[in-house]
């Protein structure tokens, strides 16, 4: 049974990830409508039954109960429909109504008796007091029913024509039902044969695949081509030009992405008669993480068999189409533990240099994915052995790469291979990442970093249809709106889903897609060289033609246009919150505000006007907070002690122009509490543009105290921003120096507001230290990021403009870029100031020249000849640490075939001593390895323990 559910189901998904398949779906509704017809059919008859009193007796002492009870509102149901003598006679005071509506059942309802007037019995004479009713009537197709306002009559029981009448009611029940029943079972067969064309018609191209190493080959036309050319005009979802992108995008997420989910839900969950038989066979199935995420036999990936295992060809992985590029991807899923042999053995055998994972370990406390390579050091699956050259963790994504080689054969052994892995540790729990910006990031360096002789580029989440679907096509929709200047989202979705099923998982990854697009085609790729960055300013000073605008006043006007979602401050917008704002237009979204604890038996005492900002190397790096009023101080202090903020940054002073911009929340001497929160001053240090003050806080409550710091920078005018950078940077590098020591808890940032000289330092915090790191800067990027995180960071055009200009000021204090890359004792010599993303200490500012903002004493050339020698350097470096590797690894397999002949001549020693000596002598380095003799004679080296 189970063996026959995996087939069946071989084009759906897991429950949770994967939904049920359109199959079975059909056999339900089916189903339900057999059901319901019965149910109908057993209604009638249960009307029709014959009453031991009259229908017409029952209803006129029920209608004589409800007149007497004074209920305005009793229903009674007739098992026939009523009659009416065609020559009644209406008194004063009758009321008909006339009404058409679906019916139900095929009964007579009374409803709503809501008055008594004087009716005429149908031979004209008067009968008072009758009950005026609304009665149903419905017609026998059950379509229609008809609602009228008419006079209840109750002849004798007695009477021929009433008993005529009931005597024909269970016939006419029966002949109704069975009309019912037949045009329901017409309608079945017509749908289910107008569905089976369909599928018949779709599944026509199966036969044009034949399996070959896991790759498909064309018998016929292929019947999974590349993007469509020229799609037919009829398509129900053609391809979008990229200017009407936003048009279109804007049409389609009204009334709650309606028209997206209608989009969505068009797409074919399996296009083509596609089988899973190598999937589901037994030996097979634990190797599948979900039951119903099998891959397609067309398109799976073949590795090549282990002699003496059956079936070890087998991974749950296919090959994926690219734009205008076939196989360009190996769509996987997340390997398991008893697959992560296999899943290296592909990427050896594949050739493959690339790996994107876009899944963390375990979410939601579920495991998602194995871990499948070591923290550091070596380790060997199978007969692959991968070692950790280097990690880089940053705010969206880290990049591993490691070294793999082949062993197994000590007579061949193969070349070592470098392999990168960009694993995505953004995609949250639930739903998509909040902006596509991240996903933008990553996705340009994997196509940075990918080689052009490498074979596919393998990507997987758990599954490897939603997110790696996901990544799939973004990538090969960027690609087709480069050369075409159109996307065809819903034609390529379509086109990948025959090549593995459910490619594209959820609407919201579907919209998500259509989001990345939109940023990339409105906005561009705006990362800059650092040696590109005077050229970058000389265009942004230029006016645009047909403007009255600059490039940067561009620039910031699209800043500026990014929607403020005022929705989404709920808590803050709250009337017992709202005194706590000292801006009301700048409020904590809901998705990152600082949440403090309640205090017991307090209500909406949980809120601080503050945010969580991400950084460059990890997320929620640092709090935006606007400046205390003198009532929430000791929220203030709550937040800092809650999230164990060890340096505050301060970039207001107390009262500026005569207004007050922040309350004072530190003593000026001795201590001062503010509720559980004791604040004692320590130390103050005037330094050159800012005061240092070393702060001891203590929570009474928990008995504990913490060392924190304040940076209250004095270089900020009261109107307009610095003139120069000199002071920012100094008191960022301090900052810096700081976090290094006391930990990487979030750094507290606040002005008066916490947007506009808040969101500067952050914006110039972020973008300096990815300088530092890569070479690399993207002022407008991380100002949009920024805003997005919190209204109004980075507020003016002047602090966009400042970020722009401190960012020259630091690259132009580097005589030699080289100097980027080199350690803190070559960098000592420069400025103090420059040390920033060394993450050192300010030391003895040296000589500098003035800087005026102008670009005059910049020299891009002589900086790129630099930047050049330096790559040259790093060059080679990387060749002699690789030929360090190859010497070690020949070392590695010397003493392993002088093992293996040891362990030969080991039966023809006689004593335990004499093997020792033997295997002593042939080790030059033996604490490398931990070396162990069986009670067999055998010689064991257990795994490596690092280089």
């Amino acid at each position: 049974m189970r063996e026959k559910h995996r087939s069946a189901a071989s084009c759906t998904t897991p429950t949770g990830d994967v939904p049920a398949s359109k199959v079975s779906m059909d056999s339900w509704i089916i189903l339900i409508l057999l059901v319901s017809s019965l149910i109908h059919v057993s209604a009638n008859n249960a009307t029709t039954a014959s009453p031991t009193r009259s229908n017409e007796a029952l209803v006129a002492e029920s209608v004589k109960e409800e007149i007497k009870t004074s209920n305005p509102t009793s229903s009674v149901t007739f098992p026939v429909t009523p009659t009416f003598s065609p020559n009644l006679t209406l008194g004063p005071g009758y009321v008909t109504t006339v009404n058409t509506s679906d019916s139900e059942n095929g009964t007579t309802r009374i409803a709503s008796t809501n008055f008594i007037v004087t009716t005429i019995s149908p031979n004209g004479t008067w009968l008072p007091d009758n009950t005026f009713t609304d009665v149903t009537t419905e017609s026998p197709e059950g379509n229609s029913s008809t609602a009228a306002t008419t006079p209840e009559t109750f002849p004798p029981s007695g009477n021929s024509d009433t008993k005529d009448r009931r005597d024909e009611t269970p016939i006419i029940a029966v002949m109704v039902a069975l009309s019912s029943l037949l045009v329901i079972v017409f309608i079945i067969i017509v749908l289910y044969m107008l569905r089976f064309k369909k599928y018949k018609q779709a599944g026509s191209h199966s036969n044009s695949f034949r399996l070959s190493n896991g790759r498909t080959e064309d018998v016929e036309p292929q019947s999974v081509p590349l993007l469509a050319r020229s799609p037919s005009t009829n398509r129900k979802y053609p391809p979008l030009p990229v200017d009407k992108l936003e048009e279109e995008i804007n049409r389609r997420m009204a009334d709650d992405n309606k028209l997206f989910r209608e989009e969505f839900n068009a797409l074919p969950a399996c296009p083509i008669q596609a089988t899973c038989e190598a999937a589901s066979k037994e030996e097979n199935k634990e190797k599948n993480r979900y039951v119903n995420i099998l891959p397609y036999d067309h398109s799976r990936v073949h590795l090549t068999p282990v002699e003496g295992v059956p079936d070890s060809d087998y991974i749950n992985a296919s090959f994926i189409n690219g734009y205008q590029e076939k196989n360009k991807f190996i769509a996987a899923q997340g390997p398991k533990e008893e697959t992560v042999n296999d899943f290296w053995r592909m990427i050896w055998e594949q050739n493959t240099a690339t790996i994107v994972m876009v899944t963390n370990l375990k979410e939601r406390k579920e495991c998602k994915c194995a871990q499948y390579w070591p923290d550091q050091g070596c380790w060997t699956y199978g007969n692959i052995r991968v070692s950790v050259e280097d990690v880089t963790v940053l705010v969206d994504y880290t990049v591993r790469k490691f070294c793999i080689q082949q062993v197994g054969d000590m007579t061949n052994r193969k070349p070592q291979r470098l392999i990168t892995q960009f694993h995505f540790t953004s995609w949250p729990d639930f739903g998509v990442p909040f902006t596509p910006i991240g996903m933008l990031k990553f996705l340009k360096k994997v196509k940075a970093c990918n080689p052009q002789y490498a074979g596919a580029i393998v990507v997987h989440c758990s599954a490897g249809v939603g997110r790696t679907g996901t990544f799939v096509v973004i990538d090969a929709m960027l690609d087709m709106m480069h050369t075409e200047r159109k996307v065809d989202v819903y034609g390529f979705v379509s086109r990948i889903r025959a090549q593995r099923c459910q490619m594209v998982q959820t609407d919201m990854q579907y919209v998500f897609i259509y989001q990345a697009l939109l940023e990339h085609y409105l906005y561009g790729d705006t990362e800059l060289e650092v040696t590109s960055l005077e050229t970058h300013l000389q265009k942004i000073y230029n006016k645009i033609p047909g403007t009255s605008n600059n490039g940067l006043e561009e620039e910031f006007k699209k800043l500026t246009s990014i929607k403020i979602q005022n929705d989404k401050m709920r808590t803050g917008n709250l009337p017992a919150n709202m005194k706590k704002n000292r801006v009301l237009q700048i409020i904590p979204y809901e998705f990152n505000r600082v949440i403090i604890p309640v205090k017991r038996g307090e209500e909406n005492t949980d809120y601080v006007n503050a945010s969580f900002i991400d950084g460059y190397r990890q997320k929620d790096s640092y709090i935006a907070s606007q400046g205390p009023l003198l009532h929430t101080i000791e929220d203030f202090w709550r937040m800092i002690w809650e999230w164990k903020s060890c340096s505050i940054v301060m970039l207001t002073e107390l009262e500026e122009r005569g207004q007050e911009k922040c309350a004072q929340y530190w003593p000026s001497d001795g201590l001062v509490s503010y509720g559980d929160i004791t604040v004692e001053l320590k130390k103050e240090e005037e330094c050159e543009s800012y005061t240092v003050r070393d702060l001891l806080v203590t929570n009474t409550r928990e008995n504990k105290s913490r060392q924190i710091r304040q940076f209250h920078f004095h270089g900020w005018p009261e109107v307009g921003i610095p003139s120069d950078g000199k002071g920012m940077i100094n008191i960022i590098a301090a900052v810096q120096k700081q976090q290094q020591q006391s930990g990487n808890h979030p750094i507290t940032v606040h002005c008066s507001a916490g947007a506009g000289r808040t969101g500067t330092f952050c914006a110039l915090s972020t973008v300096l230290e990815r300088v530092k790191a890569e070479g690399i800067l993207d002022v407008f990027q991380t100002v949009k990021s920024l805003r997005l995180q919190r209204p109004h960071m980075v507020q003016t055009l002047e602090q966009y403009e400042f970020c722009y200009k401190v960012v020259q000021e630091y690259i132009d204090a580097f005589s030699d870029y080289a100097n980027f890359k080199s350690s803190p004792a070559m960098a000592s010599s420069k400025l103090g100031l420059l040390l920033l993303l060394l993450l050192l200490p300010p030391t003895q500012p040296g000589p500098s020249k003035t800087q005026h903002w102008s670009h005059d004493g910049y020299s891009g050339g002589k900086i790129a000849r630099l930047r050049q020698e330096a790559r040259e350097q790093e060059q080679l470096q990387a060749e002699e640490k690789a030929r360090k590797a190859r010497e070690r690894e020949a070392w590695v397999q010397l003493k392993e075939q002088e093992v293996l002949q040891l362990q030969e001549d080991a039966k023809t020693f006689i004593t335990r001593e004499n093997l020792d000596a033997r295997i002593e002598a042939a080790l030059d380095s033996p604490k490398s390895y931990n070396w162990a003799i069986t009670k067999e004679g055998q010689v064991v080296r257990p795994q490596h323990k690092g280089n």
